[in-house]
Order: C-alpha cells, then sequence, then structure tokens
C-alpha cells in the first residue's frame, strides 16, 4: 500500500472541500484533496442550478397562464414538451458542472487521490485499499445525502430523490412529493405548473423553513391555492402496484380516505451529513446526538484539534454561500495551524425559489422567541404585498413581510417573508443585518418609486413605531407616490 506524508488532507472534493484546498495551499504546498465520487458540486450537479432551470421553465408557462389578467390571450392550448424541457435542462447543467470541473482539472494530479477514506486515527486516514496518508491536519468536507424512511426502500425505482430529476429524458405523469420543505415546495411546484399531476405531502404542518407562525400559515394556503398540498397528512398505506406505479392511499384534506396513484414518489425529507462512513469512532473527535463532529462556529475546529469540519457535513447552514465560507475557514486554519483564527461568518440569509418566494435574513422568529423568552424585548414590523403597488402591477401580489427589530437599541435583528422578490429583499436586509444597521438608519436609506422594495420600507416605518422610535404609520402616504 502506498504512503503518503503530508501537511492538510481535505476528504471532499465539493464546494467546501475545494475552498478547504485553495485556502490550505495559500500556507503550504503539501496538500491532498479525498474524493471517491464524480468531482464538482451539489449546486451544480443536482441541487441549485439545474433545480433552477426546472423553475425557470415553470415560470415560463405559468406567464402564459396568467396573461389573461391583462387582458391578454393566447391562442391554443400550450404544449409542454417534457423532452425538450428535460434536455435543456441537462444540457445547461451539464455546462455548470464544466465550469467546476475546469476549476478541478487545474488541481496538480499529485495532489488529488480517488477514493473514499476512513479514519484509522486522528492522523492517520486510509483511501479505500490502496494509500495511507499521514496527515499533520484534516479537513472533513463530505457533504450530505438525501434522507428517508429505509421502509421506502421497498418502492424500488418508484422512490427518487432530487438527484434523481434531473437524470430525466421526459416529464412523468405523476408525482407525489414527500416534503414541503425547501426542495419539495420547489420541485412539486415547478413540476405541478409543467403539468405533472402532482400531490405534495408533509408531517408536522412545517412548510418551507419558516418558524414565523403567520407567515407559515400565509404560505400555507397560497400553496393550497395552487397545488395540493398537506403539511400533516395521515398516510395509511403506500405500495407499490402493477410494477411501475405506487398507490398511497391516505386521509385528504376534507378528512375523507382518498387514493393517489403516480409514476414516482419523491423523498425530500431532509438530508443527513455524510460523516458516518469515515470510522470516526476511531478519532478523539467528539460527536452531537446526530453524530456529526462538534465544531466551533467561527474556526471549524473539532474537539480533536488538528481536524476541522465544513460544508453540509457541518451540519450547520447547508448552503452553497455558506460551505464556500466554511470551507475557505477550516483550509485556512488548517494551513496555518497551530495558528487559528477566527473566520467571517456572515449574516445568515437562505431563500426558497417558490412562486411566491420565501426568504430569511438574520435571526428566525424562532430563534428570537428563545433568545428573549417572552419578555416583549422585540416587536414586529409587518406589510402585505396583496395592495402593494408594484406588486399589484405585476400581478404578482401575494406574500407577507415581517421584520424584527430589539426594543431600546432600535437594531434590525432579521426578518421572515413570502413575497415577489424575496431574493432581492432579503439580499438587502441581510446587508443592513451584518452591518447592525438600526431601523432608523435603514428607514434613511433610498426608495425609489414604483418598486417592490417599498413595501420593506412601509414594514419598516410599522415596526419604528412599534419600537416607539418613530410616528404611528400613516395610512396611503404619499410622499413617494400612490400604491407604495
Amino acid at each position: 500500500m502506498k504512503q503518503l506524508n503530508v501537511n492538510v488532507a481535505i476528504i471532499g472534493g465539493g464546494t467546501a472541500g475545494l475552498g478547504a484546498y485553495r485556502a490550505a495551499k495559500a500556507h503550504t504546498d503539501n496538500v491532498v484533496l479525498i474524493e471517491g465520487g464524480p468531482y464538482g458540486t451539489t449546486c451544480a450537479r443536482v441541487g441549485c442550478m439545474p433545480s433552477k432551470l426546472l423553475i425557470a421553465a415553470a415560470e415560463s408557462v405559468h406567464q402564459i397562464e396568467k396573461a389573461p389578467g391583462f387582458g391578454i390571450y393566447p391562442q391554443g392550448e400550450t404544449l409542454i414538451n417534457g423532452k425538450e424541457v428535460m434536455a435543456r435542462i441537462k444540457s445547461e447543467r451539464d455546462r455548470f458542472v464544466g465550469f467546476v470541473l475546469e476549476g478541478v482539472d487545474e488541481i496538480p494530479a499529485a495532489d488529488k487521490i480517488s477514493g473514499y477514506a476512513n479514519f484509522i486515527d486522528d492522523h492517520t486516514l486510509v483511501v479505500d485499499d490502496h494509500t495511507t496518508i499521514i496527515a499533520e491536519r484534516i479537513v472533513i468536507a463530505t457533504g450530505s445525502r438525501p434522507a428517508y424512511p429505509a421502509i421506502w426502500n421497498d418502492l424500488g425505482d418508484r422512490l427518487i430523490v432530487n438527484d434523481n430529476v434531473f437524470e430525466w429524458d421526459d416529464l412523468p405523469d405523476s408525482i407525489a412529493v414527500f416534503g414541503p420543505g425547501v426542495i419539495g415546495l420547489e420541485l412539486g411546484q415547478a413540476l405541478h405548473r409543467l403539468g405533472v399531476k402532482t400531490k405534495v405531502f408533509g408531517l408536522g404542518g412545517q412548510v418551507g423553513p419558516l418558524t414565523d407562525p403567520e407567515i407559515m400559515n400565509y404560505a400555507n394556503q397560497a400553496f393550497q391555492e395552487e397545488f395540493y398540498l398537506d403539511a400533516d397528512v395521515k398516510v395509511e398505506s403506500m405500495k407499490r402496484i402493477d410494477g411501475e406505479k405506487v398507490e398511497i392511499q391516505f386521509i385528504n384534506l376534507d378528512g375523507e380516505p382518498d387514493t393517489f396513484i403516480v409514476d414516482y414518489v419523491l423523498a425530500a425529507t431532509g438530508r443527513r451529513p455524510n460523516v458516518d462512513k469515515l470510522s470516526l469512532e476511531n478519532t478523539t473527535v467528539v460527536l452531537d446526538e446526530r453524530g456529526v463532529p462538534s465544531a466551533d462556529h467561527y474556526t471549524l475546529q473539532t474537539s480533536a484539534k488538528n481536524i476541522f469540519i465544513a460544508g453540509d457535513a457541518s451540519n450547520q447552514i447547508p448552503l452553497l454561500h455558506e460551505a464556500a465560507d466554511q470551507g475557505r475557514i477550516a483550509g485556512d486554519n488548517a494551513g496555518r495551524f497551530p495558528d487559528i483564527r477566527a473566520g467571517l461568518r456572515r449574516s445568515s440569509i437562505s431563500a426558497v425559489f417558490s412562486d411566491p418566494q420565501i426568504a430569511m435574513v438574520g435571526e428566525t422568529f424562532k430563534q428570537l422567541e428563545q433568545r428573549f423568552g417572552g419578555c416583549g424585548c422585540f416587536a414586529t414590523g409587518e406589510v402585505s404585498f396583496e395592495n402593494q403597488g408594484r406588486s399589484r402591477v405585476m400581478l404578482r401580489n401575494k406574500g407577507i413581510l415581517h421584520v424584527y427589530g430589539e426594543q431600546g437599541t432600535g437594531r434590525f435583528l432579521g426578518a421572515e417573508m413570502m413575497g415577489p422578490n424575496a431574493e432581492h429583499l432579503a439580499h438587502l436586509l441581510a446587508w443592513a443585518h451584518q452591518n447592525k444597521m438600526t431601523i432608523s438608519e435603514m428607514l434613511d436609506m433610498p426608495f425609489y418609486h414604483p418598486v417592490i422594495e417599498e413595501g420593506v420600507r412601509t414594514a419598516l416605518r410599522d415596526l419604528n413605531a412599534k419600537l416607539h422610535l418613530g410616528p404611528e404609520m400613516i395610512k396611503h402616504c404619499l410622499d413617494c407616490g400612490p400604491g407604495c
């Protein structure tokens, strides 16, 4: 067996691993990158990019359906060619993956080790049956994978995860989506709009990543107006029938027994970090109750001082920009060890590319409730987009925004929202949050007219009044024009 002695070993060649590799190389040339599967990122291959391609196709159909609301009537039936839809998705997906692989190709061949790594101790890794690596420092960046109940495996190839969707050559006739989280909502709504008979099921009533009860309730109702969504379904049975179908017996929203026969069941019930097959029991790393290494939020250092963890494997925030930041921090610290430094952890921002979109910034409603313990130390400002001027102009007037501010200081704490262009509104609010702005300072910023962002100002004005730092809201204020 081949033996290597290195300064830094990175396990995983995705977003976090590639970021860690580049950061570590800034300090030492003696770095190896270990990858057992195909190089590339979850985002490019099966995540954010191919899903947005599917959503873009669905949005184009939806715009045609909305045209009569403007007095425009497309002639004839809209034909959705599933094969062409999927061909474009796969072609563009492969293009995005190609960009990632171009970066991988620039990594020296000697630095890339093919295979799956297992820990022998805190400093020793065995890669498959061909290489032993003795590393002074190690970064775990092994990503995550879809998780679902094991009993569902009885469905065979009729059970799929989001990865499988982007390998289709054509759209199916029907699908049941389990899990109304980020992936389930995005794919479920998009497939529904593309003509696939779709029902979305969940347990416990959770819709998306939202924690604000009022916004979650609004989101649940808004989605139910467009497609079948039961976020707390009671499933009586689910079994494979006729070879190529799945029969789901459940209690429907009217409380009556119902049956849905589908081509596929899409499991969008969450993801689990890929750390369970690393033989971490051979190390001194302390694991949390989920079996994931505990790590410092700012340094990404585990309890074993020479081992770091980054990206989805850390089970912190499974988003590409977070994985990239964590990879850089972990790689930098592994490279400069023992000179460990706290890295920049940006204000949190997340989005669901549903329609209307869902977005969250800073501290969530649930986190604020837990932190302040019901002391009344924060207030909530609100705006509805149903009567917001620009939103109504575009017939996109659905949604609600809540912004949270601290009593006394007036500091902006966070926001949860469902609404038009929420991805863009969230960026403005995230920048304000990271700069620790007060609500008054945010209200001093420029707002153009007529734009959806004026809704943010309305919510901020409402919040400023509730913090007793500004006047009460004036209904139909005209200082910026009608419909703001």
